[in-house]
């Protein structure tokens, strides 16, 4: 037994690294797109058009990338839930990291005319795809390996790619913009897309090495893969998809206004240093490697939906106050705007792996809360920065957009307090039975 146990904290040890390492690779290419459009694509893709068109357009190939994301989880949760959770993991990296080398090399519209944004526009549908499917499997890779008290920590450690990505991509921009001058326009933002091709090798490496989930296997053992676990999972668990899909409107809107927009937003119409806004966003990140991990922690100890709903109601009442803060152009409180603006949508992405996971059976589970969690990408994540700039272009306020913030925690605060736990209600009772037993 001492022996068993051993090797399954091993087992589980390599999964949560395995799945950690493989979704920072995802979401440093996914940042790293999403930076560089606010920054640079508007001028090199679309420079007819005017600065607003331009950043407009821009985001619209942003926004592909979102809508593509649900088609992923559908394509990947279907050989997830079936083919199992490693292969399919392996497969969701080759993809997205293919997609970002090529960006990296591709020409602009002075090369290409518009050839150039439509092939950026499929490689962006390609990383889409890529993300869309990743997600699924990372958080169910470290939920299946751990014990039911600790999902909500073990389920927020795959979480910490998104910082960990933010870090390395904004960091990675900073980098180059400083070491290329005036030429990062033109070759200086292509090396951090070049630069995934060894981040994906290092995370290939460390994914191969991982087994199986245990509750997968178990499930393949029993001879009880679903032949169609998209649509079973659409069918019997409709109610749960879409909750997860509203529930994370609070979270996922305003973190893209957060990274993404605010860029445009301060070096074009507050006329702040790109830098600056750079280096806060770091900072941002950095506090984000402490506080998802400890929001998926405290889950575990007072509950998902506490929790959850904290965040919903902190990003609420931020909105007014973090675009006062931005607007006062003081360094120090533009830092604090952006870190506190953060540390609210941790309060969310912390627990909301397990959150939404649970809601699924193993059979399903790569299927449903995928498309659950990739849904918001269409509703949430890719409209926002859309939204935003056109708000701010047609009123020249921000005043419209805070609204908009306000719009999407009453929306999940409605999905959160609508969403079913039947597959925790069933798992809880069946380990108060086997501590009862004991």
């Amino acid at each position: 037994m001492p022996r068993a146990d051993s090797a399954a904290r091993a087992h589980r040890t390599r999964a949560v690294v395995a799945s950690t390492v493989g979704t920072t690779i995802e979401w440093y290419d996914f940042f790293l797109y999403g930076t560089i459009a606010a920054l640079v694509f508007p001028k090199l893709f679309f420079p007819g058009s005017s600065t607003a068109t331009g950043v407009l357009e821009s985001f619209g190939t942003l926004f592909v990338g979102f809508a593509a994301r649900p088609a992923g989880a559908a394509i990947f949760g279907h050989f997830g839930d079936r083919v199992g959770r490693k292969a399919t993991l392996v497969t969701t990296l080759l993809l997205m990291g293919s997609a970002t080398v090529l960006i990296g090399v591709l020409p602009g519209y002075t090369a290409l005319g518009w050839g150039a944004p439509v092939l950026l526009t499929l490689l962006r549908v390609v990383q889409g795809i890529g993300v869309g499917g990743e997600w699924g499997g990372s958080v169910l890779m470290s939920m299946e390996w751990g014990t039911r008290r600790h999902r909500g920590f073990l389920t927020s450690l795959p979480q910490l790619g998104v910082p960990l990505g933010l870090l390395l991509s904004t960091a990675a921009v900073a980098l180059f913009e400083s070491v290329s001058g005036d030429s990062f326009e033109t070759w200086g933002w292509r090396v951090p897309f070049l630069l995934s091709i060894i981040l994906v090798g290092i995370g290939l490496w460390v994914r191969l090495k991982v087994v199986e989930s245990p509750d997968f296997a178990e499930v393949k053992r029993a001879g009880k893969v679903e032949r169609r676990p998209v649509w079973t999972a659409i069918r019997h668990h409709p109610r749960e998809i879409l909750t997860s899909a509203f529930v994370r409107l609070a979270e996922q809107a305003p973190f893209y206004l957060f990274i993404t927009f605010v860029l445009t937003y301060g070096t074009k119409h507050l006329s702040l240093p790109r830098g600056q806004l750079l280096n806060d966003t770091l900072i941002a990140a950095a506090v984000g490697l402490i506080s998802v991990p400890l929001f998926g922690h405290l889950s575990d100890r007072v509950g998902r939906k506490l929790v959850y709903g904290l965040g919903i109601v902190a990003t609420g009442a931020f909105a007014f106050p973090y675009f006062g803060l931005l607007d006062t152009r003081s360094s120090g409180l533009v830092l604090v705007a952006i870190v506190v603006s953060l540390i609210v949508h941790d309060m969310m992405y912390g627990p909301q792996a397990a959150l939404i996971a649970e809601n699924f059976g193993t059979g399903v589970r790569y299927s449903g809360a995928g498309l659950g969690y990739q849904l918001a990408s269409v509703i949430a994540g890719g409209p926002a920065p859309l939204i935003a700039a056109a708000i701010l272009q047609s009123t020249g306020s921000s005043t419209g957009i805070s609204w908009y913030i306000v719009g999407c925690a009453v929306v999940s605060m409605l999905a959160l307090v609508f969403m079913p736990r039947r597959v925790e209600a069933g798992a809880r009772t069946a380990e108060h039975a086997e501590s009862a037993k004991a």
